[in-house]
């Protein structure tokens, strides 16, 4: 079995560290502000800090990247899919550069990013270095997706899951951990720890089942 990951929203998780930029270190909106890197975007948008918004994002996946933290639970389900044998690639669509403010290198954080938190460990590497591909487009992405065979490949965006370019072979699984797309028809899964639990019961080798815990 192969399954695909996607990176930003899905493995890491930004919202404490927008959280911090937005409330505490820029004082542009209030500390009241719900910690979610969604909440953080509409409230700065609501006051006219678009511009601010777009160059905090530069900071967070560039500059600062590694102090987002990883969501609860993804380290053990890559380690117990490594153990099932069953062949993770990260997929990620990503710009090189920020639209804005320094032109940081943003492919090289987010491998900065995995090596700091341990996905590439000497002595317990979660994945292959050659398993993270960084695409451009979002055109790109999927032909990505398509090139590896992912039988199931999970994202957080219900808008690229649906996209008539997704692969037609692959199973789109949305990362809703927030419960915001509770209406939504895809496969859905809340957790890291409900994913788990259902690659405990598959064999490495089958594309049968569905997920605990997806509606």
């Amino acid at each position: 079995m192969k399954i695909g990951v996607d990176f930003d929203n899905t493995i890491v998780c930004y919202d404490a560290l927008f959280h911090t930029l937005a409330c505490e270190e820029q004082k542009l909106i209030p500390l009241e502000t719900p910690v979610s890197k969604g909440a953080v975007r509409d409230a700065l948008r609501a006051v006219g800090h678009e511009e601010s918004w777009i160059a905090m994002q530069g900071e967070v996946y560039g500059a600062r990247i590694t102090e987002a933290t990883p969501f609860e639970g993804v380290k053990d389900f890559f380690r117990a899919a490594q153990a099932l044998g069953i062949k993770l690639s990260i997929v990620s669509h990503k710009t090189l550069h920020p639209f804005r403010g320094p032109q940081y290198d943003l492919h090289e954080a987010a491998r900065s990013w995995l090596r700091f938190h341990g996905f590439w460990a000497l002595e317990a590497s979660l994945l292959p270095e050659t398993s993270v591909f960084l695409e451009l487009t979002k055109e790109a992405k999927f032909a990505r997706i398509a090139a590896l065979n992912c039988d199931y490949f999970i994202d957080d965006l219900p808008e690229f899951l649906q996209d008539p370019g997704f692969p037609a072979t692959t199973v789109p699984i949305l990362f809703d951990p927030a419960n915001l797309y509770g209406d939504s028809s895809l496969q859905r899964l809340c957790s890291w720890r409900d994913l788990q639990a259902w690659l405990n019961t598959l064999d490495s080798d089958s594309n049968e089942g569905v997920p605990h815990g997806l509606s």
